[in-house]
């Protein structure tokens, strides 16, 4: 909300100050898709804002534009005009990997014989163990855990409010169990979140940047005993990294997919790193790439155009 309005700000600022628009000839016309082209340079330009920055302006710009167009449809031109801007070019950043053993020391690194150090110890095997994304794990109750299940599992609601069954293993189950008879007593509330707030308390859930904070202070204790913890660790990249070590390990691409909860394989293919394990045996296997001795189809005389081209041969 906070976006949306500073876009709107200053998309305003812009038409008053760079096009003389004031309260009297304010039209629709004023969001046409020269006008926000040119709005978007200006913001580039004149405000220095990246490109990143600049797509996130017009992304709520474009929901305005929308808005508009639902409420009169005499407007609905605008949003299909806005819709054909383009987005400015950026490089997307690469989210840094983490091997096992990096994994290891951060599950280590937090206190146990603290109850804040129980709590992230928890939360982390959690994040890790089920690859779920961290607004899903913070949305969690006490009533979507089935600990006490013959294959124990929680339920998630992820985007677009759309439920899934994640099946946790024994030292994920360990830990809740001991956490939440730590944190929640012996007869917790099926309402209550499970990883709540210090000051809300089990009516209010944990805020993601408590528990980036969390993570960031555990980075640097791991960091010392093994450098390929990233000191500037936020909790996607737990997501991300047991998401690369199940394809390490061989899983399908596609039960990957669904357990992350991607609604198109395309964005788990872009998701995914290819692990140096990985990288070492596919260059492994074009050994003999630069064997020439291999003939060139081509070139054969007497073949069939079939095997010329390289495709099956039709049946007589």
């Amino acid at each position: 909300m906070k976006s949306y309005d500073e876009a709107l700000s200053l998309y305003i600022g812009f038409l008053e100050t760079e096009k003389g628009i004031n309260d009297g000839n304010l039209c629709g016309d004023c969001f046409s898709a020269e006008n926000i082209e040119t709005w978007l340079v200006w913001l580039r330009e004149k405000r220095g804002n990246s490109p990143e920055t600049c797509n996130t302006r017009l992304a709520s710009l474009r929901a305005f534009v929308k808005y508009l167009g639902k409420q009169d449809l005499k407007y609905l031109y605008l949003a299909q005009s806005v819709s054909q801007v383009d987005r400015r070019k950026t490089i997307a950043p690469k989210v840094v990997g983490m091997s096992k053993q990096a994994i290891q020391a951060l599950l280590s690194a937090p206190n146990a014989a603290t109850k804040a150090g129980r709590r992230d110890i928890a939360l982390m095997v959690t994040i890790y163990s089920t690859a779920a994304r961290l607004n899903e794990i913070l949305s969690l109750k006490i009533h979507h855990l089935h600990l006490k299940a013959v294959k124990p599992y929680m339920t998630v609601i992820g985007k677009g409010d759309k439920i899934r069954t994640l099946y946790l293993l024994p030292k994920t189950v360990s830990h809740l169990q001991a956490y939440i008879a730590d944190a929640h007593g012996e007869s917790p509330s099926p309402d209550s979140y499970v990883f709540y707030s210090r000051n809300k308390g089990p009516d209010g859930q944990m805020c993601q940047n408590a528990v980036n904070k969390q993570l960031k202070k555990h980075a640097v204790a791991a960091h010392e005993q093994c450098g390929d913890v990233p000191l500037g660790i936020h909790a996607h990249q737990l997501r991300h990294a047991k998401a690369s070590h199940w394809l390490e390990d061989g899983m399908n691409i596609v039960q990957i997919s669904f357990l992350l909860g991607h609604a198109q394989l395309q964005t788990t293919m872009v998701y995914l790193d290819i692990t140096t394990e990985q990288e070492a045996r596919a260059l492994a296997t074009l050994q003999d790439e630069n064997d020439k001795s291999v003939p060139k189809k081509w070139k054969a005389s007497g073949k069939s155009l079939a095997t010329m081209c390289g495709v099956r041969q039709l049946k007589s």
